[in-house]
């Protein structure tokens, strides 16, 4: 199960984090259980942005969960609760992601001062949305998943050719396409390669 829980950003004072914006998505928990989830992921959110240093990424694990924090070099912080499943490659780049589009719409002067009731930044909610699936939301993990995908197919086509009876011993003798040095290669290798097997 790949999913993201949380998405955070905040404002890391000298000796405390004040959060900005928060968006959830907690369906996969019990109805009454979601206050006191929401709750401890905020706690743990302001924790770990307090203990992580400036100009400094991390990603810690606990039991079934991830948490990655961003926090840049101009105290804007950004932590993603997650399974530990999801790609941490693709968290920390939706992290970036998050903390430019915030820095954009909300002014730097101003982060020290806001709460999170002052802050409208619907964009943390529509990126935890669509990044719910890491495969559609980043694009090398999309263009791994088709390369994989086209491996399987080829795989299958070959299988599928030997399964009709033909062996590829068959199809190499016959074959017009292939010179007599690269059909004596192949006998070679096909030799080689038995006496290895275990």
């Amino acid at each position: 199960m790949v999913k993201l829980f949380a998405m955070s950003v905040l404002y890391k004072g000298p000796n405390d984090s004040t959060l900005l914006k928060s968006a959830f998505e907690l369906q996969s928990f019990g109805y009454f259980q979601r206050k006191s989830v929401q709750e401890f992921m905020g706690f743990v959110t302001k924790t770990i942005v307090e203990r992580t240093a400036t100009a400094a990424r991390q990603s810690v694990k606990e039991k079934e969960y991830m948490c990655h924090v961003y926090v840049r070099a101009d105290n804007l912080a950004g932590v993603l609760i997650s399974d530990d499943e999801y790609p941490h490659r693709v968290a920390h780049t939706l992290l970036t992601k998050a903390l430019d589009e915030f820095s954009v719409k909300v002014p730097s002067h101003s982060w020290p001062k806001l709460n999170e009731t002052q802050v409208t930044f619907n964009e943390l909610n529509a990126m935890l949305a669509k990044y719910q699936n890491p495969k559609e939301a980043d694009a090398m993990t999309k263009i791994q998943q088709d390369l994989d995908d086209t491996k399987i197919i080829l795989h299958n086509t070959i299988e599928a050719v030997l399964e009709r009876g033909e062996k590829l011993d068959d199809l190499v003798a016959k074959s017009e396409g292939l010179s007599m040095q690269s059909k004596a290669f192949y006998k070679t290798a096909k030799k080689t390669n038995a006496c290895c097997r275990m």
